[in-house]
């Protein structure tokens, strides 16, 4: 089934109708995809990491979880499958696949679908609009990077810390210094490194192409992001599609943060979703890069809305007695586009 998952599109499939060994399934994916090719031609891909994702869902044997997740990244213009991070994008549409293909019964108007992400061992609650049985994808909900409007899918976080790194902090720091340029190593979802935008000479408010054909710019966070790894507990990234590299900004529309991201080689045109939860929960950090430009709210439960170049994706965080993060949610949408068979 190919399906938007919020700002991302790609295949999702059953584990049962893939390859169980890992080279043959990649083999597969690289040349469904028409992957390496900078257009894809030769495949369903779109040309771009944000439309060259799979998800591959079975039914979990854990107790009070209803789907496996695992999300690999099928590089454009390298031969490469990575299971090396998660996808809270394509996490969107876990929720409506595995009821469509029967993993999970409707309960009603809407339906709970508890999914286990095999890349990093969190737990997402789905919720899905089921009405008379049938997932539901027209509605009123918007999200920036999607034309139109769907139907909500909020889905709520656990035990999100640390989840690729061993921490969320893993250098225990919310500064660290590399290459003379303050930065925060974390992980709430996503491992970034974040860092103020006016540190690398930018404004933070440029496009996302303009950014890409900055040579000097590049070159300053790849060296960056290949120190960052194994501080980050994440060992040698040259050929890892982790960390990000969130470059922030004070908001310019009246949200939390204004955000520029590198996925790590091209620029995000908005940002992930477990991207925007570390970035949402590093603002949070007393002396961290993002702390001073923030616009944090108040009180245990904050929405902070984080910028993007597409618009801005809105963080429902939960704050533990000490003030850290104790839980996240966000809302998302997902579109049921192709159900069929796809050729390799």
């Amino acid at each position: 089934m190919w399906m938007r998952g919020g700002t991302s599109k790609g295949g999702y499939f059953l584990a049962t109708d893939l390859p169980m060994d890992v080279a043959a399934r990649d083999s597969f994916l690289l040349a469904m995809m028409g992957s390496p090719d900078i257009r894809q031609i030769d495949g369903m891909g779109g040309a771009d990491p944000l439309t060259s994702k799979v998800a591959v869902v079975q039914a979990s044997a854990r107790a009070g979880v209803d789907v496996d997740y695992l999300f690999l990244q099928v590089f454009v213009d390298q031969a490469v499958v990575t299971d090396a991070q998660n996808c809270g994008n394509i996490l969107a549409g876990i929720g409506p696949f595995a009821i469509e293909r029967g993993l999970v019964a409707p309960t009603g108007d809407v339906t709970e679908v508890t999914i286990h992400m095999d890349n990093t061992g969190q737990i997402a609650v789905a919720r899905v609009e089921t009405p008379d049985g049938v997932v539901r994808y027209d509605g009123s909900a918007r999200i920036d990077g999607v034309p139109g409007t769907a139907a909500p899918i909020p889905i709520a976080f656990r035990d999100t810390a640390g989840s690729s790194c061993g921490a969320l902090l893993p250098t225990g720091n919310a500064v660290d210094r590399i290459d003379g340029i303050e930065v925060t190593l974390i992980d709430n979802g996503m491992p970034c490194v974040v860092l103020r935008a006016a540190d690398l000479g930018i404004s933070g408010t440029e496009t996302p192409g303009a950014l890409e054909v900055d040579a000097g710019l590049r070159t300053r966070l790849e060296a960056i992001r290949l120190k960052a790894g194994p501080m980050m507990n994440l060992g040698d990234v040259a050929a890892k599609s982790v960390p990000k590299m969130t470059m922030v900004s004070a908001p310019k529309d009246g949200g939390a943060i204004s955000t520029r991201t590198f996925i790590p080689h091209r620029c995000h045109k908005t940002i992930g979703v477990l991207g925007a939860v570390s970035v949402a929960t590093a603002c949070l950090l007393e002396g961290s890069p993002a702390f001073a430009l923030a616009s944090r709210g108040d009180g245990p439960e904050r929405v902070l809305r984080i910028e993007h170049p597409g618009g801005e994706m809105s963080v429902v965080a939960r704050l533990d007695e000490g003030g850290m993060v104790a839980s996240a949610a966000i809302l998302r949408t997902a579109r049921k586009l192709m159900d069929g068979v796809v050729f390799a």
